[in-house]
This record gives C-alpha cells, structure tokens and sequence, in this order.
C-alpha cells in the first residue's frame, strides 16, 4: 500500500485548466534555477572585470606571440566569456521553464549538466596551482555550483517525482 506524504498530495492538486499544479519543491527549483541565469549573466561581468591580466597571462604563457596576436587573444578570450555565460543563462531558463512544465526531460537533462558543472568543478579545483582566473572567479563557479545542486534535490523529491510522472 502506497503512503502519499503530505507535499506529495500537492501532485494530485489540478489547476482549472485540469493541468496539475506545481509542487513546492518544484516551484523552488525553478527559483533557484532563475537564479542560477543571473549567476550566469553577473558571471560574464566577473569574468570581463578579471581581463585585465588577461595580457599578462597570455603574453607569459606564449612569448613567441606579437603584441598584435596577444590582443587578439584576449578578444577571443572575452568573447568566449560572454557566448559560454549567455549559453549557461540561456540553459538555466530552459531548464527552468521545461521543469516548471512537468517535462520528465528537464529534470534528466538539468542533473546531466550538473553533472557536467560536477566534473568541472573537480577540474578546476584540481588544476588551483594554475590559477588562470581569480579566485573570486573560482569561488564564483561554486556558488552556481550549489545553486544547481539545491535545484537536482528539489527535483528529485519524491512530490518532484509524482509531478513529472503525472504531467507527462
């Protein structure tokens, strides 16, 4: 015999459309993930704001390079900044938006890119003594970091679960 938990009954609520509502942990994931898309977009800014020892850095790493070519890379160097933070932001409001809907894929596909950020996080931790970036850049990825992991647990509680199951 099946018990239903008291925020899972929240599953079985519709809304007047006949569409069930919107679990509490669910709905919070969807916070969180909204604000995982603004970590992203203030993580453009942060990384924009670190450039200036981009040249440095890039002069030190390849000394073979013109001023000319250094410039360049720095330029793709931001470039690549601001396409991977509007991706990451672009990501996270997809996530958000297909979980919020109940899309079983949303919730598979948002612990796939945790896992991702996981495994780059382990990376970057790893390879401290070459700290290309700050370490306020660093401890900025953590903090996008534990915004993803609290939205994957709200979105593999068991209310999250009989969510999904009963939106598809």
């Amino acid at each position: 015999m099946h018990q239903s938990y008291p925020d899972s009954d929240r599953s079985s609520q519709r809304t007047a459309t006949g569409a069930p509502s919107v679990p509490a942990p669910v709905a919070t994931a969807v916070k969180f993930m909204y604000a995982g898309a603004v970590t992203s977009l203030i993580g453009i800014g942060l990384n924009l704001a670190t450039m200036g020892s981009a040249r440095g850095r890039i002069a030190a790493k390849s000394p073979s390079l013109t001023p000319a070519q250094v410039t360049d890379a720095v330029h793709v160097e931001a470039a690549v900044f601001i396409v991977a933070g509007l991706i990451g932001a672009a990501l996270w409001l997809w996530m958000a938006r297909g979980s919020r809907a109940g899309k079983g894929w949303a919730r598979i596909t948002s612990t796939v890119l945790f896992a991702i950020a996981t495994i780059s996080i382990i990376a970057s931790v790893a390879s401290a003594g070459h700290l290309a970036f700050g370490a306020a850049t660093k401890l900025y990825e953590l903090v996008g970091w534990l915004i993803g992991l609290v939205a994957i647990v709200l979105l593999w509680r068991r209310a999250s679960a009989d969510y999904f199951r009963s939106a598809a």
